[in-house]
């Protein structure tokens, strides 16, 4: 990558209430027929949760160096639709349905093109170092409201 070209944006972008990662299938996420391993898609979707998380500047290791707490996931809702196989150019897409107390409620989906692949209806929560919720600080639930739809 020469000086003149910008550096990729790896945490996706946040477009219009929605932070959008694109992914693209290679090899290794494929099982024996040549389709995306069914675990991958979750893979997927928790890069492109942590990646949001990222563009709000909520960090993991922050989180966990600073007030020994982290990120669950409590509840998850799959629906796999179509295959995505090797060399597809997939899009994540993260929608923040709600945030109280120390549980989000999420959805994501998986996209080839204008096609959806896989969707999810998440729940996560944070936690402190013994496992026990730990409320969104005044700074989480700030971030979480600019990506609530309008």
């Amino acid at each position: 990558m020469t000086e003149s070209q910008p550096w990729p944006d790896l945490a996706g972008k946040i477009i219009n209430n929605m932070h959008v990662l694109p992914v693209r299938v290679y090899y290794e996420d494929t099982d024996f027929s040549g389709f995306v391993y069914h675990a991958n898609y979750l893979k997927f979707c928790e890069r492109a949760r942590s990646d949001c998380l990222r563009l709000l500047d909520i960090h993991h290791h922050e989180l966990e160096t600073n007030s020994q707490s982290g990120f669950v996931v409590r509840q998850m809702n799959c629906d796999f639709l179509q295959p995505a196989q090797i060399d597809d150019t997939l899009e994540i897409q993260t929608r923040f349905k709600s945030a109280k107390g120390a549980r989000m409620h999420l959805d994501q989906s998986v996209w080839r093109d204008k096609t959806c692949l896989f969707t999810a209806q998440v729940t996560a929560a944070l936690i402190d170092g013994k496992g026990r919720p730990r409320r969104f600080t005044q700074q989480m639930m700030q971030a979480f409201s600019t990506l609530h739809a309008s």
